[in-house]
């Protein structure tokens, strides 16, 4: 009998299928855009509720604030970790949602103008940081994560070049939904970070499928005869992976972001 390992698996985590200079080119862009959209927000802006339970826009860019700063050093990486879990025992609950917990609350004493500030100094330094991350550290695996309720694993390399760039993107948009703030759309950023999440996501459903992402970001995608057809809006449609829309059909397949 020989046993089948699949991925995201704990002996096979998945794996960032960037190619790894474009996933810092993504990186170092994305860090520019979070800062840009901020600038735009005017001081009722920074008040409005955000589709993350509990989280207006200010503090949501705290939270983005802080995974930046974490990013940028390996010893805040360390800290930040560290002071998580601790939470995480003491609380119970998620380790991530410790740590998301952590990084809004020690970003609130900051005015407005300090979090856009202070995004515009770790932004680069978090994507020099990332860029740094040696192989040997991505290819380990970074532990268990919980998706959608579910068990799986990523490497570190996952969660640099991918994750990272896809967390402060979502949160882009849930800012931009929330405050009306016009997203920036091209097809060789939000359109290349889109494609890696269809992509991630028609290898998690494995079904056959048609889907037809509209807007700059969009595209056409499919897999097999016969299967699903889906058209909506790209944005969109990375709101339903990551259960913040409704999402019927194979779009209950989530994705991390």
């Amino acid at each position: 009998m020989t046993t089948t390992t699949i991925q995201g698996s704990r002996k096979t985590p998945y794996v960032s299928a960037l190619d790894r200079g474009v996933a810092m080119r993504l990186a170092a862009a994305e860090y520019d855009r979070v800062i840009a959209t901020l600038e735009q927000l005017t001081p009722d802006q920074w008040a409005a509720p955000t589709d993350c339970t509990g989280w207006d826009v200010r503090a949501m860019a705290g939270h983005v604030l802080g995974m930046t700063r974490m990013a940028a050093s390996t010893r805040e990486t360390i800290r930040q970790q560290v002071a998580a879990t601790r939470r995480s025992k003491r609380e119970g609950g998620l380790l991530i949602d410790a740590l998301t917990a952590l990084q809004v609350e020690e970003q609130e004493s900051l005015s407005t103008e300090e979090v856009v500030e202070r995004m515009r100094t770790y932004g680069p330094k978090a994507a020099r940081g990332r860029a740094r991350t040696p192989a040997l550290i991505r290819g380990r695996n970074s532990g268990q994560q919980d998706v959608a309720g579910a068990t799986e694993y990523w490497t570190f390399g996952y969660v640099v070049d991918t994750i990272l760039t896809r967390d402060p993107f979502m949160h882009r948009v849930d800012i931009g939904r929330a405050t009306g703030v016009q997203l920036p759309a091209t097809s060789d950023h939000e359109g290349v970070i889109v494609d890696d999440v269809v992509r991630e996501w028609a290898g998690r459903h494995r079904a056959a499928y048609t889907l037809a992402l509209t807007g700059p970001a969009g595209g056409h995608w499919s897999h097999g005869d016969g299967g699903e057809q889906t058209t909506m809006d790209a944005f969109e449609f990375c709101r339903a992976l990551s259960g913040r829309a409704e999402a019927p059909g194979l779009l209950r397949y989530q994705v991390p972001f």
